[in-house]
């Protein structure tokens, strides 16, 4: 059996993963959902200090807290910053066996979560922070994520909250990545969401479907598949 630690993206909690996770304890594996500082049931302690170290710290304490050992390290969307950010600071430990990115971000040595967006969509985001008085990036509507059920998308717009600004406009220092440590010497998978198209992330998902390092997996769903395409979606991490 395996340990998944899951991690969700941008705007979201860890209840997005309210779908899968009972599946795959159903199939007796160990499965954690924590939530990221300012997010979720925490948005209340949001904070301008809020940046990606503190969400990589986060995940790093959740691990050393829980002693967790070779675990499925699963990344969403911006999540996939956070789950790389913290593989590079536990490179040569056991915690992490194999990574998984979920319609994610995975990031470069030095790139910030901005590196992902087209100049008009940096402009927006920054629009839109400067508007909220610098301290976070109001949520989107709930159907940006792909949600197309009536049901699905009440559900998900209830509990959508601001993400902090901080993590916007900081960038990640990822020196064994770079060194061909880190992400890069672990077991690692793409999943891909492609009905309906959320981002190709500046030619991220190109990249990584040509690179042979890489097991790329294509889902036909929306961003946010572990609300519309749960059972799918934990029958691939349980492959």
């Amino acid at each position: 059996m395996s340990t998944f630690v899951l991690i969700h993206g941008a705007w979201h909690g860890g209840w997005c993963w309210a779908r899968v996770a009972p599946l795959l304890r159903a199939q007796g594996h160990e499965v954690h959902t924590p939530t990221l500082s300012g997010m979720g049931e925490h948005a209340h302690l949001l904070t301008r200090q809020i940046n990606l170290d503190t969400h990589v710290e986060d995940v790093i304490a959740f691990l050393e807290s829980w002693e967790l050992t070779d675990v499925v390290l699963v990344g969403h969307s911006y999540g996939g910053h956070i789950i790389t950010g913290a593989i590079d600071r536990l490179d040569g430990s056991r915690r992490v066996a194999r990574a998984v990115f979920v319609d994610a971000v995975v990031p470069r040595d030095g790139d910030g979560w901005y590196s992902a967006n087209t100049p008009q969509q940096v402009a927006a985001r920054h629009q839109a922070a400067r508007e909220a008085g610098g301290l976070f990036i109001p949520a989107p509507d709930a159907s940006v994520f792909g949600v197309t059920d009536p049901d699905d998308l009440a559900w998900v717009a209830r509990r959508l909250r601001p993400h902090p600004y901080g993590c916007y406009v900081s960038s990640q220092a990822l020196p064994n990545l770079a060194r061909g440590r880190g992400l890069a010497a672990l077991p690692r998978t793409y999943i891909d969401c492609t009905t309906p198209f959320y981002s190709d992330f500046n030619g991220l998902k190109q990249r990584l479907k040509a690179d042979p390092g890489w097991r790329y997996i294509e889902l036909a769903t929306g961003h946010d598949a572990m609300v519309s395409a749960p059972r799918e979606l934990a029958a691939l991490l349980m492959e």
